[in-house]
């Protein structure tokens, strides 16, 4: 689970790699933002490797709205196992050296190693 998660972290996040992010994922799996409202611009619901790949090197080609930068040494998160062992929920609390803080909640439902379904809520 940590180390899933970690990759996860490193691949999406920190390396904006949308190769690499994609690559976590079973070839149906599906990357979900329940909060983010319809017709905005970070991707509400991408399903499949493919789509997954290219929604988010779209994302990541936009300009930044945010021009806060993370402050990793406070930032953090509590992974929580659940009874289900291909289900682990992430509480995340993401600092930035403004001081300002960005909390969020994601759900990994998990296959044969590779994410098959996330459900990252956050408000963008």
């Amino acid at each position: 689970m940590d180390q899933l998660f970690q990759r996860y972290i490193r691949a999406g996040a920190v390396g904006r790699d949308p190769d690499a992010l994609a690559a976590l994922f079973t070839p149906d799996g599906i990357l979900e933002a329940p909060l983010v409202l319809p017709g905005g611009t970070y991707p509400r619901r991408l399903e499949g490797r493919d789509a997954i790949r290219a929604g988010m090197a779209a994302w990541y080609a936009l300009p930044s709205e945010d021009t806060r930068t993370v402050d990793f040494g406070r930032s953090r998160y509590v992974l929580h196992p659940t009874a289900d062992p291909g289900v682990f929920i992430v509480e995340i609390d993401t600092a930035f050296t403004d001081s300002t803080v960005m909390s969020l909640v994601q759900i990994f439902r998990v296959r044969d190693g590779l994410i098959a379904h996330l459900r990252d809520y956050f408000a963008h």
